[in-house]
């Protein structure tokens, strides 16, 4: 399918763009609702702080998320990197825009964005999922590390479907698995409790949580022939995975949004924030003297004029 890409200056900037309202928050900076002032789209727009990414050391995963965000740009379930730009106090990720609400709801939401997997990221088009990495770390949350990353063994992509059993746990539950607010206790209860299945779950429910929350990466669903073992799994059976991906079936929620500036399933404890008037500034200079520039050499993206993606 042939996509086209909204037209773009060789470089954006930050004038470039209305901004509208605050939709989310993290460690870093926020996340706010943004219109492009020459075609009217809309999109969200990951406002970094520079200083803060640098006091801990963390723009080499700043990078690493630009990155797997390019990657993103045609699959149907993953929003995508429209520009990225920056100026010498703030990194600028701009987004595809999504608003039809949160997977986890308000009862499971942090007020921080996590990866692109797990339910505050799992974001509602028209009833469908799509995963929305508005995190300012794309790295796993504390509640989803799996095992051999917390003993800081070498890892492969067994974590990832760690990982999705935590957010299908807590997706079926409400919390994620061996949970805590005490952060060292949670991390003792990964490596060393057993994985406590909550009633009223079907067979093939409780079978893939345990298959795929196995402290054995080794023996973990995926390790062997890594996503047909997960399709080929009895509770996915219903599913025809090429209607999935093509969009064929029928959602079984649709959140209803009127529009894009349908802020409803936002929490208003962001949308009521006041929108500050330096986010939507480009600085005479883009030049820095701190070195805060030149260490995030590459970051900036916009695509070339009148580019299309085969998607």
């Amino acid at each position: 399918m042939l996509t086209r890409v909204p037209p773009s200056s060789p470089s954006a900037r930050p004038t470039d763009f209305d901004f509208l309202k605050v939709i989310g928050k993290g460690n870093y900076g926020k996340v706010l609702l943004a219109k492009h002032k020459s075609d009217g789209m809309f999109y969200a727009v990951k406002v970094l702080q520079k200083k803060s990414i640098l006091k801990k050391k963390e723009q080499s995963h700043i990078m690493a998320e630009r990155s797997v965000l390019l990657k993103n740009m045609c699959h149907p379930f993953l929003v995508g990197l429209r520009y990225s730009f920056q100026t010498p106090e703030k990194l600028y990720f701009v987004l595809d825009y999504v608003n039809g609400g949160e997977v986890g709801g308000p009862e499971t939401r942090e007020h921080s964005f996590g990866l692109p997997a797990f339910p505050t990221s799992a974001l509602l088009t028209n009833g469908e999922t799509e995963a929305e990495c508005l995190s300012d770390k794309c790295i796993s949350p504390q509640q989803y590390l799996a095992p051999e990353v917390l003993r800081k063994e070498p890892y492969d992509r067994a974590v990832d479907w760690w990982s999705l059993g935590a957010v299908l746990y807590e997706m079926l539950h409400g919390l994620p698995p061996f949970y805590s607010r005490d952060v060292s206790q949670m991390y003792e209860n990964i490596l060393s409790q057993p994985l406590r299945i909550p009633g009223g779950l079907t067979v093939a429910a409780c079978d893939l949580l345990q298959a795929l929350l196995h402290k054995d990466k080794r023996q973990r669903l995926g390790s062997k022939t890594d996503f047909l073992e997960i399709k080929n799994h009895v509770f996915f059976s219903p599913i025809n995975w090429d209607d999935l991906y093509h969009k064929r079936l029928t959602p079984p929620f649709n959140p209803n949004v009127a529009g894009p500036a349908d802020l409803k399933h936002f929490d208003p404890e962001f949308t009521q924030e006041a929108v500050s008037k330096s986010i939507g500034c480009t600085p005479d200079t883009m030049a820095s003297s701190s070195g805060a520039s030149s260490a995030f050499l590459g970051f900036s993206y916009a695509p070339e004029d009148d580019a299309v993606l085969d998607c």
